[in-house]
């Protein structure tokens, strides 16, 4: 059993920032790709970020030149820092962890919960 842990969202004003956090934990043996996604009302999840295990990053067209993701393999954790955030970002905001269990065993994709982010003046 994973529990993914969100946190960071909240109300924020046109032109302020945000930082997402994810912490993973329980029956882990390794993690690859991490990444946040989102949903906002009425329309369908779309990718937001991700990065792999070693570093490597990849942001939809949204995001390029305000949203940064990061890890800290050490605490198993993922965090999404969103600046210059405008109205259009307000969305559902989730986690996703790419775990393996154990040896040998392939890698199974895990949503978090997710958390509120509401953009408005």
């Amino acid at each position: 059993q994973v529990l993914l842990e969100e946190g960071g969202g909240g109300l924020v004003q046109p032109g302020g920032s945000l930082r997402l956090s994810c912490v993973a934990s329980g029956s882990i043996f390794s993690i690859s790709r991490m990444g946040w996604y989102r949903q906002a009302p009425g329309k369908e999840r779309e990718l937001v970020a991700n990065i792999n295990e070693g570093g490597s990053t990849n942001y939809a067209d949204s995001g390029k030149g305000r949203y940064t993701i990061s890890r800290d393999n050490d605490k198993n954790t993922v965090y999404l820092q969103m600046n210059s955030l405008k109205a259009e970002d307000t969305a559902i905001y989730y986690c996703w962890v790419e775990i393996k269990y154990a040896a040998g065993l392939r890698s199974l994709g895990v949503w978090g919960q997710g958390t509120m982010v509401t953009v408005a003046s």
